[in-house]
């Protein structure tokens, strides 16, 4: 169980917070603000009620905190009580929190603040206690019982962060210049108070920076088996050994937040969220949205219903098992007998040596099995069966049932020790089922037909090319330090958290492009880039690679015909005979694109689509079934791309309009249906103006022409 948490941010609001300092483009408030906002979105992120955040605004224009009476902690207000914070509350804060109009307020005195709301709130309960204070240290400080203060903040356990805006940094390097004298003595002060506390002290600027380099999320594991490892039986035999042992996961696939359906209320949801409603927390969020609900009716067919169907409840349904095209049914009776009564252990089946086993037999996460906790005998029991794998070179396989009725899994149980650690990693095994084998001819040979071998192929590599090959991959090859494992991060996961986080707080401004830490790894470095090119040349030359010349698509009349390699005119051969000027049902592909292809004006075209068309209606009518739809999808596609190619777009769009009228008209022959699927699954629908940018349909029109409507 995660810990409890309560942490106070202190926001200097200041009048001096709201201007810009240093060329920078956003004012010292802004940019304390994006530290902070992270924090807090992290926090709201994981859901938890027991991370509690309180917020207090210092040098703000009203004063309202518990301690008010006093004169010393005026224009300090706490915005935020200590609490469970949501997605209204940072909306809230984020339109309250803006430059005041004063420079008074007493830094120390809100870091009192902050220690009475966590000493109210959590009282001598288990608590991690933080106060994080950003402040660019310009306001009035008072030193007056700053060793009281000190000394309560270490007995309560409190951690201090205090973050400020262009302040010194020797370790990160950086250096205020023409610093002014009372913004010095300040920063002093508060570095002294930070030290004194055994607190942290720190520029604003690391903190900002460091916002980009994704944070790791930690998580308490929790155990997935405890029972007994056996080797033997020990209901039966003395010499059996069981030792008391844990599983945790060893790694786990991290997954993004996943995005859950919502419905905008009607009326945009004012005045409507004092209505009852199992929203969930969405429904008061303000943003006017409402969770989506799925209600399930199940019917079945019976004339004497109205509209021939009748309503089901779902426990009248019955399980089915799908056989073929056929439903089998099995009681619950019967069901029962199939299920493999078992329970919770692990029993070691057998051993195998290291070099028997294939890494890719691993069908999971791995996971570490440890002795009970706090069981010394177990501890030993299992070291010495870790170290006799070990020393063996062996594996051991097993049986495992975490609970009890559950599938057995067989499991492969492999030693790990290091200097201060032992331990079992086990992975799961396939069963036979689960193996796939699949056959790929010799990479290192070519059988033909007669079945002569051939190891001098043009498919095959020769020894020139594996040379190269391997040569380019070796300097391809990343070290440990130019790419160390812990700052290697997914895009994926972080890339999505950020986005969500950054709209929580700014819903209206686009989100804000990847950090460099996610999309360094999207390309190789230059200097791998660089190191490897010669060989990469190399290997070009070797393989005999070529340039591919990019498909031309443009009037394919107006082009200018490549010239055979053999010197003849072909076309003025062909032209010697006369042209065709019919095409024939039994070679309409061939003969059409011939016909296109010595078509000296748009009259030809027109004619050689019009016979395709009356081609195509003709094979759909005569057709028995779906006999001839391969033909007619085949012609439409060649016509189609034939018409794209010759920039005619809008013959084709013709065409197809009038062909699927006439298809739900049922005019070729009745029900056609089936065709107008094969069109639409072979996408010859209308050319829209991203294939041709002859056309006049959109991409939208293009889709909704595929309906049957």
């Amino acid at each position: 169980m995660a810990d409890k948490e309560a942490t106070v941010y202190i926001v200097d609001v200041g009048k001096s917070m709201g201007k810009c300092q240093h060329g920078r483009s956003v004012t010292d408030l802004e940019w304390a603000m994006q530290y902070v906002w992270d924090r807090i979105t992290t926090t709201v992120a994981n859901g938890r009620k027991t991370a509690t955040i309180g917020v207090v605004a210092l040098r703000s224009n009203d004063t309202c905190n518990d301690l008010q009476e006093d004169d010393s902690f005026s224009k300090i207000s706490v915005l935020q009580n200590l609490g469970q914070l949501l997605m209204p509350d940072i909306r809230r804060l984020r339109d309250i929190i803006k430059p005041s109009s004063t420079d008074r307020g007493d830094a120390i005195s809100s870091i009192v603040v902050a220690i009475q709301m966590i000493n109210t709130y959590t009282k001598k309960l288990k608590y991690k206690r933080k106060i994080v204070l950003v402040t660019n240290g310009t306001g009035p400080m008072n030193n007056e019982g700053i060793e009281e203060i000190q000394r309560k903040i270490k007995d309560d356990g409190i951690e201090l962060l205090i973050l400020g805006a262009d302040f010194d940094d020797a370790e990160f390097g950086v250096k205020e210049e023409d610093k002014d004298f009372h913004k010095a003595a300040n920063e002093s002060l508060l570095r002294e108070f930070a030290d004194g506390c055994d607190g942290a002290f720190g520029t604003l600027e690391q903190a900002v920076s460091e916002l980009e380099i994704p944070r790791i999320k930690v998580t308490k594991s929790m155990p997935s088996f405890k029972g007994f490892l056996c080797l033997g039986d020990a209901s039966q035999y003395n010499t059996a050994l069981r030792i008391p042992v844990e599983r945790f996961f060893r790694t786990y696939v991290a997954k993004p937040p996943s995005a859950s359906s919502f419905a905008v209320r009607s009326g945009g949801g004012t005045g409507q969220e004092g209505i009852e409603d199992s929203a969930g927390p969405s429904s008061s969020s303000g943003e006017g949205l409402t969770t989506v609900r799925m209600s399930r009716t199940y019917q079945i067919n019976d004339e004497s219903a109205p509209g021939g169907k009748a309503d089901v409840e779902r426990d009248d349904l019955a399980k089915g098992y799908e056989y073929g095209r056929t439903a089998v049914h099995i009681s619950q009776t019967d069901e029962n007998i199939t299920t493999l009564e078992t329970f919770a252990g692990m029993e070691i089946i057998g051993f195998i040596h290291m070099d028997k086993y294939d890494r890719y037999l691993q069908m999971s996460n791995t996971n570490v099995i440890i002795a009970q906790r706090a069981n010394d005998k177990a501890s030993l029991a299992l070291s010495s069966f870790i170290h006799a794998l070990f020393e063996q070179d062996s594996y051991a396989v097993a049986r495992l049932v975490t609970k009890e009725q559950k599938p057995p899994m067989m499991v492969l149980l492999a030693p790990s020790i290091e200097h201060d650690y032992e331990c079992l990693i086990e992975a799961v095994l396939p069963f036979a089922e689960d193996v796939r084998s699949y056959q790929f001819p010799p990479l290192d040979k070519v059988v033909t037909v007669s079945g002569k071998i051939v190891t001098e192929h043009r498919n095959l590599p020769n020894d020139e090319l594996k040379q190269a090959m391997s040569d380019y991959v070796d300097n391809m090859e990343l070290d440990a330090e130019e790419l160390p494992i812990e700052d290697s991060y997914s895009p994926l996961l972080h890339r999505i958290e950020a986005a969500v986080r950054y709209r929580a707080v700014h819903p209206n401004d686009p989100v804000l492009e990847p950090s460099e830490q996610l999309t360094k790894l999207a390309h190789p470095s230059q200097v791998l880039i660089e190191r490897s090119s010669p060989y990469l040349e190399k290997l070009v030359q070797a393989s005999n690679v070529k340039k591919v010349p990019p498909k031309t698509k443009g009037r394919k009349r107006l082009r200018e015909a490549e010239k055979p390699l053999s010197g003849l005119d072909v076309d003025a051969l062909l032209k010697q005979e006369p042209k065709r000027t019919e095409i024939s049902a039994s070679n309409a592909i061939p003969e059409f694109k011939q016909m296109l292809s010595r078509a000296d004006s748009l009259d030809v075209i027109h004619d050689a689509v019009r016979q395709m068309t009356s081609i195509v209606e003709t094979l759909i009518k005569d057709s028995l079934g779906d006999a001839n739809y391969d033909r007619v999808v085949e012609s439409l596609g060649t016509v189609r791309e034939e018409l794209v190619d010759y920039e005619e777009p809008t013959l084709y769009n013709d065409l197809i309009r009038s062909l699927k009228a006439k298809i739900l008209g049922e005019e070729l022959g009745g029900d056609r249906l089936e065709l107008w699927w094969l069109i639409r699954k072979g996408k010859l629908g209308l050319i829209d103006e991203k294939s041709s940018s002859l056309s006049q349909v959109t991409e939208l029109e293009a889709n909704e022409f595929y309906s049957v409507h």
